[in-house]
């Protein structure tokens, strides 16, 4: 029997939002769909198998008091403050479905009279300028699907902080970060990252034809296993340990995402590599890395059909 709930964030702590979110994906029971809404103070938020420092002006944000963090799922990088709200889905893998989810969403800026599409890999757009992007990740018992909303966010320092890449303002046809994006306050001047909040919990309780139970967030970050989460996301290791001496290699722009790849190489084999990349499929990424690592540079591993992001890892390896 399905269930629904939601969860609204008090904090603007980064790693604590994203602490109760884990912790929800990983424990949460089956048959439920969870609504979560939170926003960051002043955060770069990088996807998974992302490097910082080629995504951010790292010394920089946290010189001025901002915070790096690093999302459990693919995609690229995004600024946050308290002009933006974000939104997550937790949901039993049998009731998960991207299209309703997204359907909420749409659903809420519609009563301000925003008409939105959904638009490339994992954007929602108005008036053909992206205001959210979003990213998917599965569990065993629950799938999450979150993104951002901009409605209020300042541009300036989105510009400051993050570093887009030149390949991929090209192939989108624009020229910088700020024309291909839109605070939907310019749009409708009244809307604000607060205000939203009611309409997005009305349209998910309105899609999915049940009244939501409310979740105690105070309740949540005071567990251990929370904190746990917490500590570890928040730590130097997780968030820049392996990226301190990345120097690309090779590098190329794919349908599914960019790529860099740092290749170690002794003897004619692979003895160590790591790929950042914007790809939405984290899984790939990594099964590319534990295919690659260890084999000779003279032979490329075989690839089962389907698997087109692994293969053009390889060719990209292998090719000269």
């Amino acid at each position: 029997m399905k269930r629904i709930q939601v969860i609204v964030s008090d904090q603007y702590d980064p790693f604590l939002n994203r602490a109760v979110e884990q912790y929800l994906t990983e424990q949460q029971e089956e048959g439920i769909v969870t609504l979560y809404l939170w926003k960051n103070q002043r955060t770069v938020v990088i996807g998974y198998n992302q490097n910082p420092y080629a995504e951010c002006n790292v010394q920089l944000l946290l010189d001025e008091g901002g915070h790096l963090m690093r999302r459990g799922t693919g995609g690229g990088a995004v600024y946050h403050d308290l002009g933006n709200i974000n939104f997550s889905f937790i949901a039993d893998r049998k009731l998960y479905d991207v299209r309703r989810q997204l359907a909420v969403v749409q659903k809420a800026l519609s009563a301000w009279g925003l008409d939105t599409e959904i638009s490339g890999r994992n954007d929602l757009t108005c008036q053909g300028r992206k205001f959210s992007g979003n990213a998917f990740a599965k569990g065993q018992v629950n799938n999450l699907h979150h993104g951002t909303l901009l409605i209020k966010t300042d541009g300036a320092m989105m510009q400051r902080y993050l570093i887009v890449d030149k390949a991929k303002l090209l192939k989108n046809g624009v020229k910088s970060v700020a024309s291909r994006v839109v605070n939907l306050s310019e749009l409708v001047p009244e809307l604000t990252s607060e205000n939203i909040k009611q309409p997005l919990i009305e349209a998910f309780e309105n899609t999915y034809e049940s009244t939501a139970t409310a979740l105690d967030f105070h309740a949540l970050t005071a567990m251990p296993e929370v904190q746990a989460i917490k500590e570890k996301i928040a730590s130097y290791d997780f968030l820049f340990g392996r990226w301190e001496h990345f120097k690309t290699t090779k590098k190329a722009r794919f349908p599914w995402g960019g790529v860099e790849i740092a290749l170690k190489v002794d003897e004619a084999v692979i003895t160590d590599i790591q790929i950042a990349s914007d790809c939405l499929d984290t899984e790939s990424i990594g099964e590319a890395e534990r295919m690659l690592k260890g084999s000779s540079t003279k032979v490329a591993p075989m690839v089962d059909d389907g698997q087109e992001i692994i293969k053009d890892i390889i060719e990209l390896v292998y090719g000269e």
